[in-house]
């Protein structure tokens, strides 16, 4: 499923070896808060979604975050370089290891953790194999199976990889708008014609480690599975997300015990960029009760 990649070019951060692989990643906290040193705040984890760097959380998420006394740490999941690229395959159980041999590494456990999309997902499975690492849990467009238009999606997009066929620039920008953003974005002409110049810049060939994480196992069913998750868990939904219906995101917060949902209003399944001030203060409410 198409994810963003919304700066170019790499910020230099770095290289942790992790679950015998190599990690690109980043810890930030406020110097004039104390919390940029080693335990000098809280630690929160956050996950990417599939295609996208661990520098899109810059953006909004990284600065509300740290503005509130908390260290940040965000990474390039497997499959993102200059992480291991992992061309030739990966698991969902792969990113999991990942994530968890990096807050090892750290030794700044047990966590925050924050997910999207497919970081979602390894949230999701972080919270239930390692609750020893997970003080709370966040999934936004979270998900315990897909349904059938996302298994459908995901088999196109895998023959349109080995096709070998680029789309034109145009026709695939807007084909990522109505795909990720809410019609009350596409609604207002600023936003519209902004965010449709971004995916122009951004688009472009795929990697063969986006295109690895895209051919992960998308006939699943987690749900019974999440019965067994102990940590406090909250499941964020986006009114409008076409990739991620919120359906699939309530049912992750019906199946874990003790689990919250909440939906953000006209938001798509980039809601944390569209929606970044509502997505925030879910975000620091949650982690501050």
């Amino acid at each position: 499923m198409h994810e963003i990649n919304v700066m170019k070019g790499s910020m230099s951060m770095p290289l942790a070896t992790v679950n015998g692989i190599s990690l690109n990643y980043q810890v930030k906290g406020d110097r004039a808060k104390g919390t940029d040193v080693k335990g000098g705040g809280p630690l929160v984890v956050m996950i990417m979604g599939t295609g996208s760097p661990g520098r899109v959380w810059e953006l909004h998420q990284t600065p509300a975050l740290v503005a509130a006394g908390y260290r940040v740490c965000t990474f390039d999941n497997r499959g993102i370089a200059p992480s291991f690229e992992a061309a030739d395959g990966m698991t969902v159980d792969d990113l999991v290891r990942d994530t968890a041999g990096l807050i090892e590494f750290l030794d700044e456990g047990p966590a925050l953790v924050a997910g999207t999309s497919m970081g979602a997902r390894v949230a999701q499975e972080l919270a239930l194999a390692r609750p020893d690492l997970v003080r709370k849990a966040v999934f936004m467009a979270g998900h315990g199976r897909l349904d059938q238009f996302q298994k459908t999606l995901s088999l196109g997009e895998h023959e349109l990889d080995a096709s070998g066929v680029t789309l034109p620039a145009k026709y695939d920008a807007a084909l990522t708008a109505v795909m990720n953003l809410s019609p009350a974005t596409m609604a207002d002409p600023n936003a519209a014609r902004d965010w449709l110049d971004l995916f122009e810049f951004t688009g472009g060939p795929v990697s063969p480690g986006v295109r690895a994480q895209r051919r992960m196992d998308h006939d699943f069913d987690r749900l019974a599975a999440y019965r067994a998750i102990t940590v406090p868990c909250l499941s964020i939904g986006f009114a409008d997300d076409r990739m991620i219906p919120p359906y699939l995101s309530r049912e992750v917060a019906e199946a874990i015990p003790g689990a919250r949902y909440q939906e953000v209003p006209d938001a798509g399944h980039f809601g944390y960029l569209e929606r970044p001030e509502a997505v925030n203060k879910i975000l620091l409410d949650f982690f501050a009760a």
